[in-house]
């Protein structure tokens, strides 16, 4: 009895590291940072918590696979990955990069016995985890759609999360393996800014995947394309999956197992290589991640430079001749051309606004009655641009040295604001204006068309100060984890409603033979918009800092 009350209690197994770790990244993914600290009491305690609105949103979207109800099942298949690898492409690419290479947590964890095999297991862990819950919300409609399809059944849910898991996978490592390649070739002094270019092409060839598929799809809905006519169609990652699904769960034609299998081997080989081959490469970018880079002098051919070249030439200069506004488009400048941070946000977030008025232009091209609405559309589109631009950004993982803005013997946040803006509109819209105007001259059917793009341009100054005339714009102010993926897709979806409306009008006054009055209206409206929102901006003053 005695030797038995002397026996010390079972020690308790200590947690798996890579489960510890798994937890950990997961939490610094979802909680929350407010402008002045974080706040335990409000930090989210779950993915579902965090991402409650934007599982909402996917959830409603994926309600378009009623669309499908009692057609094939590859043409489902295909639709739903199609739209589940462009969503998941936008997530991963913009999270990998900070998940993947932070300065910060390997000064803590590097000095641990914890292997940087480990530490890829448990960071692509969580991003698939996420990518998971996002694809099961946009997919949750299409399991059930696919039981009623013409040759589907009660397989198809079963045939259709597994090949949804599949796509997770192959998208998660797919981006680690592009950054261990660019790390591998081009060393860690260029990783940031290959990686930087990595994420926003694949940003735009996500949105191009979006604007693409309803074409396939209208084109291969019926059967699984594996012929000689149509191999290319074996080459997009969509195709793959959905034959995966008609293979187990649809037809079972040969060209399905075919394509089913590829994208298995594919899956396969890029997590091989992410976790097996290149993982020597990821310790080794670990080591040299905190390494500060030798100073160098900057070259004639800086942006620095030409920088300073580009604010004192006419007619930007004529916009900044207060020295804070200068300084603010300077800065504002320099952020959207060197900062990694900033490029990853702003340049991916603007990739629909870019991409979608070339397509619109050319799918428009030829049809009757189209012509018009989609230069007119596109033009309008276009000069949202500085709106959504501005709105990102006010967030910057510096956010804090905003508070020097308030230190300056500046009475409001005007003359910053309008300097970011004088930014936003030279350096991102002026450019894609004079790519769609080129556009527009060859594929519209009658040149006399490009004066569709006046209703866009006349409205560009007034729309462009709305973000300066709102009480939280000030540049850089606020910490990165408070931009809204959700909110950024709530304000786009108002500013299309706008461009929609603006477009329509246009398109009958052109078509009605009264677009001259409406331009003269509009430049009324426009005018007294534009005195107005600048009296406002010039009344702003700073608003007081919380807690």
């Amino acid at each position: 009895m005695s030797a038995a009350a002397n026996q010390s209690p079972p020690i308790p197994r200590a947690p798996s590291m890579e489960r510890t770790l798994h937890r950990l990244f997961l939490t610094l993914f979802l909680r929350g940072r407010s402008a002045r600290g974080l706040h335990k009491e409000s930090a989210p305690k779950s993915i579902g918590s965090r991402l409650l609105l934007t599982l909402v949103i996917y959830t409603l979207m994926g309600l378009m696979a009623f669309v499908f109800w009692g057609k094939p099942v590859f043409g489902l298949a295909l639709y739903l990955h199609a739209m589940t690898l462009v969503f998941l492409g936008m997530l991963v690419a913009g999270s990998a990069g900070e998940m993947l290479f932070n300065s910060q947590e390997a000064d803590i964890l590097l000095h641990r016995p914890v292997t940087p095999k480990a530490l890829l297991r448990a960071k692509v862990g969580v991003l698939a985890q996420v990518s998971l819950w996002l694809a099961g919300a946009f997919n949750l409609t299409g399991f059930f759609v696919g039981v009623w399809c013409r040759n589907g059944g009660w397989g198809f849910p079963l045939a259709h999360a597994l090949s949804t898991v599949l796509a997770a996978l192959f998208c998660a490592g797919s981006v680690v393996l592009v950054y261990q390649l660019c790390l591998r070739w081009f060393g860690r002094e260029r990783l940031d800014g290959v990686m930087t270019t990595a994420q926003v092409f694949t940003a735009i060839f996500a949105v191009l995947g979006a604007q693409l598929a309803p074409q396939l799809l209208g084109r291969f809905s019926d059967r699984a394309p594996l012929s000689l006519e149509a191999w290319w169609v074996g080459l997009l990652p969509p195709a793959w999956f959905a034959g995966f699904d008609d293979a187990l769960a649809g037809s079972g034609d040969a060209s399905s197992w075919a394509l089913g299998a590829f994208g298995v081997v594919v899956t396969t080989g890029v997590l091989w290589l992410s976790f097996g081959r290149l993982a020597r490469d990821y310790e080794l970018g670990l080591q040299t991640l905190s390494e500060a880079a030798p100073a160098r002098p900057s070259p004639p051919g800086s942006p620095r430079r030409w920088l300073n070249r580009l604010a004192g030439l006419p007619p930007l200069c004529w916009g900044l001749r207060d020295p804070v506004a200068r300084a603010s488009f300077l800065l504002a400048a320099a952020y959207l051309v060197r900062d990694r941070e900033v490029k990853l946000r702003v340049f991916p977030g603007l990739a629909p606004l870019l991409v979608f008025p070339i397509l619109l232009l050319w799918q428009s091209h030829g049809k009757a009655g189209l012509g018009s609405f989609g230069i007119v559309l596109g033009g309008t589109y276009i000069c949202l641009i500085p709106v959504l631009a501005m709105q990102m950004l006010r967030f910057s993982q510096q956010w804090q040295a905003a508070d020097l803005f308030r230190l300056a013997p500046l009475a409001g946040p005007a003359p910053l604001a309008l300097g970011a803006r004088q930014a936003v509109v030279w350096l991102l819209l002026a450019p894609l204006l004079v790519v769609y105007a080129v556009a527009a001259w060859f594929l519209a059917p009658d040149r006399s068309q490009l004066l569709l793009l006046l209703p866009g341009l006349i409205a560009l100054p007034a729309i462009s100060l709305v973000p300066c005339a709102t009480a939280a714009f000030v540049p850089f102010s606020a910490p990165s984890e408070e931009a809204k993926s959700a909110g950024r897709g709530l304000s786009m979806f108002g500013l299309m409603l706008l461009s929609l409306v603006l477009s329509g009008l246009a398109a009958a006054a052109w078509s009605g033979g009264w677009f001259g009055w409406l331009v003269f209206v509009e430049s009324g409206l426009a005018i007294a918009a534009y005195i107005g929102l600048r009296t406002r901006i010039g009344q702003r003053r700073w608003e007081p800092l919380d807690g």
